[in-house]
């Protein structure tokens, strides 16, 4: 036994836990940034509990608890329990519909008392990742056949759709990142290039006209049936193919896309994202335009952007310093602490600053491929990759949020931003997939 623990003792990657004490404790200095107030005791505000820094501070010593209690855990525990921990996580989703708190017209949070709040939706990114990896890891998996694709597919987005239910459609798209882990798994491309294809479509549809669009479609398949006329001589089927693709980009232009922002999505949803593209929406045009909780987004997200971009081209090369940030301590910045919370680091420290944190992250990344790669297990390496794809994801749209290239969608910057319910999801899952590296020799099932 004790042969045993002190291996797994040294088995543990002290590299990653390294860095992810760094970024939580950057995390808790961005927060302490925008909300100290100058001659206060910093030292008595930091064990109040009262701000927020001291609120983060002590949702780190309870993920260094649950760290702790992962790392002497046994690894079979996880794929053990994989599957019922995700049905677990998906029946508490569903519980917020019943007996959730509506924060921010998002009922996604179940109240703990004393001011603390769980939000489902956050910790079944970790029941996906180990569902996903416990699917993955049985021996009849063949994710060679739709079936399996099917399955594999309703297990990442299931809590998506029940997020869009909540109204948190951030965390719902942080739930399409599980189709990097299904792609490096054996999902056919063509997939990920129709949908690719199809964003390319939807934004094409908000920056041109409807017509030139359609003009320009057409241009498109005349020129493909030009090229292509000596293959369609011999094979019609082309022809019957690229007329088909036309019929349905022209549809989805014309018809698909208005529904889904007229119908599907809430007015403030669809101002946010067409804002990004410069246009203004039409309220007036949405069939939830009379709902008591919409909002006028449009002028609050440029507002949001606008101060966010000023925050960060002021820090310019090398940054205004500590605690001299004129934008984000002069609560100019909406959200700081939470959704912008890297405008405070980059007017503080500037693009040298920036680059710098980001590197950690690209190290962290590469760091957890690496550790994924080196995995015997099926089971370690596809819950390696969920964890590199869902921090993947979050760095790059809440960074491309604070700078104007993606909407306003309430994502967190992983182990960075305020909130208990986010910094125990990233915690949980890294050393989790610490804990299995550890145990890599072992074969999970």
């Amino acid at each position: 036994m004790n042969n045993k623990n002190t291996s797994a003792s040294q088995g543990i990657d002290w590299f990653v836990v390294w860095l992810y004490a760094i970024l939580v404790a950057i995390g808790i200095l961005c927060i302490f940034m925008v909300e100290y107030k100058p001659g206060t005791d910093w030292m008595q505000t930091f064990v109040s509990g009262k701000t927020n820094y001291s609120k983060q501070l002590i949702f780190t010593g309870l993920c260094i608890v649950v760290a702790i209690f992962i790392l002497l855990a046994d690894s079979k525990l996880f794929t053990a329990f994989a599957n019922l921990l995700y049905a677990f996580g998906i029946l508490l989703m569903f519980a917020t519909f019943f007996i959730g708190k509506s924060i921010n017209g998002s009922k996604s949070w179940i109240p703990l008392g004393g001011g603390f709040n769980l939000q489902p939706a956050e910790l079944c990114k970790i029941f996906t990742a180990l569902a996903l990896a416990k699917f993955f890891s049985r021996q009849e998996t063949d994710f060679s056949k739709l079936k399996s694709q099917i399955i594999g597919v309703s297990i990442a987005l299931a809590p998506a759709v029940l997020s869009h239910f909540q109204h948190e459609d951030g965390l719902a798209l942080a739930y399409l990142s599980f189709f990097l882990v299904l792609y490096r798994e054996g999902l056919p491309p063509q997939i990920l290039i129709i949908g690719t294809t199809f964003g390319v479509l939807v934004v094409a549809t908000l920056i041109l006209e409807p017509n030139t669009l359609a003009i320009i479609l057409t241009a498109i398949a005349v020129v493909t049936i030009y090229f292509l006329r000596k293959q369609i001589k011999r094979k019609k089927n082309i022809l019957l193919i690229i007329l088909s693709v036309w019929v349905l980009a022209v549809g989805i232009q014309r018809f698909a896309v208005p529904y889904i922002f007229n119908n599907v999505f809430e007015c403030y949803q669809s101002t946010r994202i067409y804002s990004m593209v410069g246009k203004d929406y039409d309220c007036s045009m949405n069939r939830h335009k009379s709902k008591g909780n919409e909002k006028p987004a449009r002028k609050p997200d440029d507002y949001n952007v606008r101060q966010s971009k000023i925050a960060i081209g002021s820090g310019e090369l090398f940054g205004k310093g500590f605690l001299k940030g004129t934008q984000t301590r002069g609560k100019y910045v909406p959200e700081q602490h939470t959704d912008f919370i890297f405008t405070s680091l980059a007017e503080a420290f500037g693009l040298f600053g920036c680059i710098c944190f980001l590197s950690i992250y690209l190290i962290l990344l590469n760091r957890i491929i690496r550790i994924a790669e080196r995995q015997r297990s099926t089971f370690s390496r596809v819950y390696g990759y969920s964890v590199a794809s869902i921090i993947f994801f979050h760095i790059t749209v809440n960074v491309c949020m604070t700078i104007g290239l993606f909407p306003i969608i309430g994502i967190p910057l992983p182990l960075i931003s305020y909130g208990g319910s986010s910094l125990l999801t990233f915690s949980i899952l890294i050393f989790i997939l610490i804990r299995l590296d550890a145990d890599r020799q072992m074969v999970l099932r």
